[in-house]
């Protein structure tokens, strides 16, 4: 139980405290200067895990500046391992800041007379290409290799121009004829040839470059027709082409030519391959003609493994817009039904293919083109996609291989995929699934449970009389000894969280604790709790996190499953509210209160330094304060009846001028409750911006909550606190005292009615029973951000002296850290860093300066490059005092949306008198003008 929940809760952690930057680079500098050559390259080796750990500029420089040393003055296999590293960190190269030095120790090298070290050199320089790529010195050394005659040095030089190819349009033009002159001279051998023709890829900084490039590689695939020529030959044609863009629609027909009229196997796989990348890339450049004689292929090859190939292109193209190009009208309207009839042809005919792949692809076909294309003559279709997805099925889920596996995971996912688009099949895919649950293999189960699981959220399809197959199945598990038994359980058990819409059975409840007893294993007890909890079935979860509550090792464990269990419980008092009885909706909201309380105080207890679950605090104290919310709205509601207006109340409306003064206190009570579920939208939408790491259900969640804060707080704004929204019938001119007393009488006619509306709103609120959602307990993308500021104080209580004619030149460095799952939800585009100061304490003369010079506040954004980012400040302390300046970070993914991610980070700046204008001071209260000679001295004379 403790090893599964590390995942969600880490334990703090006590243990060694971990070596500064310094001192780690310290240690593996006494490993370099080692006399022993195995320390030395361990040493070298270590410097990978450094710089991950410590990814800012000053330490990666003097890192590198060592390596450097090394690189220079060791053997070759010292040179080798320092190349490695470099290799394995090419996104700190940027971070060197003395490239000239570092460059200039490993360049030395290049004039050795040994050519393996000559090599290395080589292979050093192209892997630092991304930060020297118009180094004149390199390009020249380049070349020169290239005419070597020792092929290790060739090699390297060929690896070094493919690199600097990639990143200098200068270099990339000038090696062009050379290496076009080197593959078409006879003196060069083939396979060197083979290893020159990819570099030909990276010519594509501009049209005549690219166009003179791909003229070589037309004359290549002609002139040498041999199979290993033609394939890399290409494969460089289709990577230049998918790099500059314009000549994807030439390529496609070159390699459907190919894939036509050549009779190798192998060149007709590498051109599968390189359509398959080109579909991925650029579907919307796909003619009809390209698809239709991709079809022709398909349907005309013998061969398995080659029409596996085509229709997996196939499939990919009919997930994307050139499925819709396909099927548009053409001018010829039977030209059309033919091309249209060769792809559903070809669909049809794989669908029962007895290769599972060709038949998976098949099925997949005809999804896509029944969810995409709604035309009156395909809808038929659905029905043989049905078909196929059925056999499919079948074939697959009695085979535990691999491979059966993968294709039943494609199956599944048309099944969604199908029943989304068209969910009148929905009754249909579901009741197949269930009869074919019974008998299939367990790892196939687990998937098909998935998939129920998915449809069933989509569309609630699954009725109450199919949950007894579903225990039925789920008693036979149980008993089972299979060593999916434990995933297989809580699979089904979600299944059925999700298909009883309503609160279990006892029944149910009684046959899921049964099996897990038997089970015995409180990891998979756990993970069924959550999922009852995700579902909102919160009175099975109660009772699971209840019997969990023994079974934790360790004490931060025991906490977050006891604030579970008091969540869960306060949830299943809420779903005992009844709309018409308010004293019972009381007494259940200050129950579920009082277990939310006990709860957050859990929750507090279970968190940790490396895990301070700040976004379930943050959720359910929002909860909390909503439920309090809803308990005054009623309160209020309700003392209109308890505390009617007092009889001056008319007199105290006249007098204010608000005529809601004549209902009395209620009113002010309305204003306060509307405020403050105001208050509570905003905070709800503070949250939302500070979790960019949740899943899209949770920030839907998170949103569904905000709004209905702001529908309430909107309704008791314009029933009751909006003068303009009560429309009286005109008044009859009759005596005074009867106008106000039928004025006040309609009044409160309509404040009574509106009054019942906002009850009923408050009413059908207030017990819908919360779902608590995956970022709750699990977060599956992780990022971070880490800022270093120079200058920076050797103690952070110290301030930074500063004089106050001068301006602070204040560097913000950052690096974005990542979970394992980076950019799986959103990606980060750029970060916005935000510097603001603010005076602590004065220590100068009390007069008054502009409020322009009192603060700083500027605003930057920047893109991070490799995950690291740098950016400068200038800030003006004019005032003398101590300064408080905080530095705050937020991010903007790639749709443009802010999250307040943090971190904030301050820093202490005291201003100080500069001595000119202190010595002057001096002399002015001592009454001596200052001399001539000092009046020059200001900052500006020199200017």
């Amino acid at each position: 139980m403790a090893a599964g929940g590390k995942s969600f809760l880490a334990d703090a952690g006590y243990g060694e405290q971990e070596l500064d930057a310094n001192s780690a680079l310290m240690e593996l500098d006494k490993g370099l200067r080692s006399g022993k050559l195995g320390e030395q390259c361990e040493a070298v080796v270590r410097f990978p895990r450094l710089f991950q750990k410590y990814p800012f500029p000053i330490l990666i420089n003097s890192a590198f500046l060592k390596l450097a040393d090394v690189f220079r003055v060791g053997n070759n296999f010292l040179r080798l391992c320092v190349l490695k590293v470099t290799q394995q960190s090419e996104k700190h190269l940027e971070k060197i800041l003395n490239v000239d030095e570092f460059v200039k120790r490993v360049f030395s090298v290049i004039h050795s007379n040994d050519p393996v070290a000559r090599a290395i050199t080589l292979r050093m320089l192209g892997s630092m290409a991304s930060i020297i790529p118009e180094r004149k010195n390199a390009h020249h050394s380049i070349r020169q290799s290239l005419d070597s005659h020792d092929n290790v040095e060739v090699e390297a030089a060929i690896f070094a121009a493919a690199n600097f190819s990639a990143q200098s349009k200068d270099f990339a033009a000038g090696i062009c004829n050379k290496i076009s002159e080197m593959i078409q001279g006879l003196a060069t051998p083939v396979d060197l040839k083979l290893k020159l023709i990819p570099i030909l890829q990276h010519m594509h900084h501009d049209a005549s470059l690219a166009s003179s490039s791909r003229q070589l590689l037309q004359q290549l695939v002609t002139s040498y027709p041999s199979t290993k020529m033609v394939i890399v030959t290409l494969h460089t044609f289709t990577l230049l082409a998918a790099s500059s863009l314009v000549d994807i629609p030439k390529q496609v027909q070159l390699l459907l030519q190919y894939l036509k009229n050549d009779p190798r196997k192998a060149v007709k796989r590498l051109a599968i391959q390189d359509l398959k990348l080109l579909a991925n890339k650029m579907p919307h450049t796909w003619s009809r003609e390209n698809i239709q004689a991709l079809c022709e292929s398909a349907l005309h090859t013998p061969y398995d493994s080659l029409k596996l190939g085509m229709l997996s292109v196939l499939s990919t193209l009919s997930g994307t817009i050139a499925i819709k190009q396909y099927f548009s009208s053409a001018p010829g309207a039977a030209a059309t039904t033919a091309r249209s009839f060769d792809l559903v042809k070809l669909a049809q005919e794989c669908c029962y293919h007895n290769n599972r792949g060709i038949a998976a692809h098949g099925v997949r076909i005809l999804t896509n083109i029944s969810a995409s294309c709604q035309e009156k003559d395909l809808l038929p279709l659905e029905q043989d996609a049905v078909f196929g997805l059925e056999s499919l099925l079948v074939l697959c889920s009695q085979d535990d291989s691999p491979g059966a596996q993968a294709t039943l995971k494609i199956t599944l996912t048309c099944m969604v995929k199908l029943v989304k688009c068209r969910p009148h099949l929905s009754q249909s895919v579901v009741e197949s699934l269930l009869t074919q649950l019974h008998s299939a293999q367990d790892a196939a189960r687990i998937l098909m449970c998935h998939c129920l699981a998915a449809i069933a959220m989509q569309l609630p399809v699954l009725a109450d009389g199919m949950l007894g197959d579903l225990m039925e199945l789920y008693k036979v598990i149980g008993q089972s000894t299979t060593d999916k038994k434990q995933e297989l359980l809580v699979s089904l058990a979600t299944v059925i969280f999700v298909s009883s819409q309503k609160a279990l059975s006892s029944e149910i409840k009684t046959v899921i604790k049964q099996q897990l007893e038997n089970a015995s294993n409180g990891w998979t007890a756990y993970r069924i709790a959550r999922q009852a909890s995700r579902m909102g079935n919160h009175d099975m979860a109660r009772e699971l996190y209840q019997s969990l509550l023994t079974q934790v090792a360790s004490e931060h464990f025991y906490f977050w499953l006891n604030s579970l269990k008091e969540f869960s419980h306060a949830e299943q008092c809420l779903t005992g509210l009844q709309e018409d009885n308010y004293s019972s909706a009381l007494s259940c909201i200050a129950e579920a209160l009082k277990s939310y309380h006990k709860g957050i105080a859990s929750l507090t207890a279970a968190s940790t330094p490396l895990n301070p679950l700040s976004f379930q605090c943050g959720f359910v104290k929002l909860r909390i304060d909503l439920l309090q919310a809803f308990s005054q709205l009623i309160c209020t509601c309700n003392s209109l009846k308890t505390s009617p207006p007092p009889a001056i109340a008319t007199t105290i409306a006249m007098t204010s001028g608000n005529d809601l003064q004549r209902c009395g206190r209620i009113s002010n009570q309305m204003k306060l409750s509307m405020e403050e579920f105001r208050n509570l939208a905003v905070r709800y939408g503070d949250l939302y911006q500070s979790s960019f790491d949740a899943d899209s259900a949770t920030l839907r969640n998170v949103e569904l909550q905000q709004q209905s804060c702001l529908l309430i707080s909107h309704a008791i704004e314009a029933l009751i606190l909006d003068p303009e929204s009560a429309n009286f019938q005109e008044y009859s001119s009759n005596g005074a005292a009867h106008v106000e007393s039928e004025y006040e009488r309609r009044m409160m006619s309509v404040f009574n009615h509106v009054l019942e509306e906002v009850e009923s709103l408050n009413r059908k609120y207030a017990p819908v029973p919360l779902s608590f959602q995956r970022y709750f307990f699990q977060k599956l993308q992780s990022t971070s951000i880490k800022l270093a500021l120079s200058p920076s104080p050797r103690n952070p209580a110290e301030p930074i002296a500063v004089q106050n004619n001068q301006q602070l030149a204040l560097k913000v460095e950052g690096v974005v850290q990542h979970g394992s799952k980076p950019g799986l939800f959103r990606k980060i585009q750029s970060v916005c860093l935000n510097v603001s100061s603010v005076l602590q304490s004065k220590s100068g003369q009390d007069y008054k300066i502009p409020i322009d010079n009192m603060t700083n506040e500027m605003e930057q954004r920047v893109e991070p490059h490799n995950d690291y980012f740098s950016t400068q400040f200038l800030l003006n302390f004019v005032i003398l005092g101590t300064h408080n300046i905080t530095v705050e970070s937020s991010v903007i993914d790639s749709n443009g949306i802010v999250w307040k991610t943090g971190p904030k980070t301050t820093i202490f700046v005291k201003s100080l008198e500069d001595p000119y204008s202190q010595q002057v001071r001096l002399q002015q209260q001592q009454g001596q003008p200052p001399s001539q000679q000092q009046q020059q001295r200001t900052a500006y004379s020199r200017f």
